[in-house]
């Protein structure tokens, strides 16, 4: 078995038990009452601008298993996708996905519970650049 690149390890080994400590306060959390919008709320948040220099430092981790060449993880059916040129927009989703529990991968999901909404736009701003 291939060992885990060691940013994936300490991401999962930090940041897993902290995901299941919000994910248990947050269904203990009774939920609010739904706010209507109206001509003075916004129906929907704005979306974040991307600042790629910001994006290039934090992509630095992803690096260790997107920017390997035939890299495979530790699912030897599973290639790590090239993520280098994608549409910023579709990043965005894919990042806020595995943040939402809609994509499941613990490294990823692990990975994306660290960066805010901010820092996701930043790193879909600069992977997108990439060829």
């Amino acid at each position: 078995m291939r060992p885990q690149p060691l940013a994936a390890c300490l991401a999962l080994a930090v940041l897993l038990p902290f995901s299941a400590a919000v994910a248990t306060q947050q269904s203990e959390t009774p939920p609010s009452a739904p706010v209507p919008a109206t001509a003075d709320t916004p129906a929907a948040t704005p979306s974040v601008t991307g600042n790629a220099d910001a994006g290039r430092i934090l992509a630095y981790t992803c690096q260790g298993c997107h920017g390997i060449t035939g890299y495979k993880n530790a699912y030897p059916s599973y290639r790590v996708p090239r993520i280098g040129g994608q549409s910023a927009e579709y990043l965005a989703q894919a990042l806020t996905e595995y943040r939402q529990g809609k994509r499941k991968h613990p490294t990823m999901q692990a990975q994306s519970l660290s960066f805010s909404e901010q820092e996701i736009a930043d790193l879909a701003a600069y992977l997108s650049t990439l060829k």
